[in-house]
């Protein structure tokens, strides 16, 4: 797979800004993406420093510490360098990194779900994705949040997005709980491929008619996927050409049959499932 990768900050803070313009009608995101601005910043341009590796991770995944002198500004970040990515048979070495930021990239354009911010830059280990670290609730993930249900549209949400950019590894443990009570969702680096590989933990919705407003949400962005759109050339620098197509017709099919995806046979649950 030849793919077109850049970590210059400037060009991915305008790919970033680009996208974004065009959820501009959803008001209460676009006020939220706009007090991001600092955040971006500081992942981008920021003087990181390695913290530790992160437990538990099948690849090199960093707990970095992202510092700003003029503004006085320090935040935390998980740095996952592409150079640290074990090597899978089904998806080519050393893209998963620009698979997290593509799939960023798509829930600005969506509106949904919540992704931390997430960008692509150079660091001690060379290029890879910085992401903004959550605070989050350490016990909490999906199989104990489940039963929450002021969280039942946003699993809802985060079901549709795993579609749309078939993700095949939608653990538990990727739902966070943050300490205001928000839910973010992390880890999409095993997306986009051309053949289906949906394996997830959020079955509860399957088969069930896709809200309108969602739906809505799915046409709009299905209209900003023209062969020649902006959103399209952007996301074709980090995935394939193939997966570009492929990931325009899973969100026609998902339209025209306005109902989640139904359970499939086979191995459709991630291990280990947390």
């Amino acid at each position: 797979m030849v793919v077109k990768r850049t970590t210059e900050p400037e060009s991915i803070l305008a790919q970033i800004k680009e996208v974004r313009s065009l959820k501009r009608a959803g008001a209460e995101l676009y006020s939220s993406l706009q007090e991001s601005e600092q955040t971006l910043s500081n992942l981008l341009k920021g003087q990181m420093e390695l913290q530790g590796l992160m437990p538990w991770s099948s690849n090199y995944t960093f707990l970095v510490s992202l510092k700003q002198t003029k503004e006085q500004t320090n935040l935390l970040g998980i740095y996952k360098p592409c150079q640290g990515e074990r090597p899978l048979w089904d998806f080519p070495d050393r893209t998963l990194c620009q698979r997290e930021f593509a799939s960023y990239l798509v829930s600005q354009a969506l509106g949904w779900p919540n992704i931390p911010t997430t960008v692509l830059r150079d660091g001690p280990h060379g290029p890879g994705s910085v992401q903004l670290f959550i605070d989050a609730e350490y016990e909490a993930h999906y199989f104990n949040m489940r039963d929450n249900s002021t969280l039942n549209e946003e699993f809802r949400r985060v079901a549709l997005f795993d579609f749309i950019v078939n993700n095949a590894d939608r653990k538990g443990g990727h739902c966070l709980k943050a300490k205001d009570g928000r839910l973010w969702v992390i880890d999409h680096g095993l997306t986009f491929h051309t053949d289906f590989k949906l394996r997830t933990v959020i079955w509860e919705y399957c088969d069930e008619d896709i809200p309108t407003p969602l739906l809505k949400d799915l046409e709009q962005l299905q209209s900003h996927l023209g062969e020649s759109s902006k959103l399209c050339q952007i996301l074709a620098q980090f995935i394939s050409l193939r997966e570009v197509q492929a990931f325009k017709k899973r969100i026609g099919r998902l339209i025209a049959a306005g109902r989640l995806p139904e359970l499939h046979p086979g191995r459709n649950i991630p291990f280990p499932p947390v």
